[in-house]
């Protein structure tokens, strides 16, 4: 199935943005309305729903449409919208990009089947499934850290040469995945970094053509710094972005005892520190402790 001209192709700044729920876990509307805006006027130029980051994991369906359909009304076509789809089963992805098309989202974002890891020949047949089954963008989300495999240069080459594909989520975390996509598939492949720590190098070198991670979720406007200066060609620019964050990226991925503090924890605690009530992930996650939330208020005072 081809895809329809009025699904805007992402770019630039992506957010993965995070799911906000109320004290009783419930979906809190009114607190996804604000956070959405305050990506937009920090900077965002496309936005990602129902990712990891978006604790897709611990949403029903029901749920997940929910929050599909409500996002897409309430921004209404004002940027490209990627809404995450992926299951491990064909038949509940499809039901899910189906009703991403229905209400207006541009794109679906669909991680590798995971868990029981399915063999390869299955798992492009599961991408091509949901192509012929949909009208709007698909983004694969290749994440070898939550699948548990990762689809090669020349398989992700092949899903793009039939239009299976048009988008892809390179979320390894080394640049070398841009480089090398864009170098083989060029123009014919819309790839976005989808990692954390090397989004410089990511749009700088390797010409990525967005970036779409936690981080543009938490700190978008920082995010957006680095991207445009990659953009302009400024490399001192781009460093010193990168360099206004590096901070808080060795606090993100280093600074743990025991695993503690999640990730998630962190990025719920890092907007309410700059003014948003968005709550906690859904348990078994949680409240960050006093510690944590200090350390996150200094580092965030000390950016620009």
């Amino acid at each position: 199935m081809n895809v329809r001209d009025t699904a805007k192709k992402p770019y630039g700044i992506c957010p993965a943005s995070m799911t906000i729920w109320n004290a009783d876990q419930t979906y809190n509307k009114k607190g996804m309305e604000k956070y959405l805006t305050w990506m937009l006027d920090n900077g965002a130029h496309s936005i990602s729903i129902c990712g990891s980051t978006g604790e897709n994991v611990a949403m029903n369906m029901e749920e997940q449409r929910e929050i599909i359909g409500h996002v897409a009304s309430f921004l209404g076509g004002q940027v490209p919208l990627i809404a995450g789809t992926g299951r491990y089963d064909t038949l509940n992805t499809i039901k899910m990009s189906q009703y991403a098309a229905e209400v207006g989202c541009d794109g679906v974002m669909v991680i590798l089947p995971y868990y029981l890891s399915p063999h390869k020949k299955a798992v492009m047949q599961h991408f091509r499934d949901i192509r012929a089954a949909i009208d709007i963008r698909m983004m694969i989300y290749n994440n070898p850290w939550f699948a548990g495999y990762e689809m090669t240069v020349p398989e992700i080459i092949e899903l793009v040469e039939d239009g299976t594909i048009q988008d892809i989520k390179a979320a390894h975390g080394d640049p070398d995945r841009v480089h090398k996509l864009k170098f083989y598939l060029g123009d014919k492949l819309n790839v976005f970094y989808g990692h954390d720590y090397c989004a410089a190098e990511a749009l700088l070198v390797g010409e990525a053509d967005g970036w779409l991670s936690g981080y543009p979720a938490v700190l978008t406007k920082q995010c957006r710094a680095i991207y445009d200066a990659a953009k302009a060609g400024d490399v001192q620019g781009t460093i010193k972005a990168q360099q206004n964050i590096q901070p808080y990226i060795d606090y993100f991925f280093n600074d743990k005892v025991n695993g503690v503090p999640h990730w998630q924890e962190i990025c719920k605690y890092t907007l309410q520190a700059q003014g948003l009530d968005v709550g906690w992930p859904r348990k078994p996650l949680g409240e960050l402790d006093d510690a944590n939330k200090k350390k996150i208020e200094k580092l965030l005072a000390d950016m620009d």
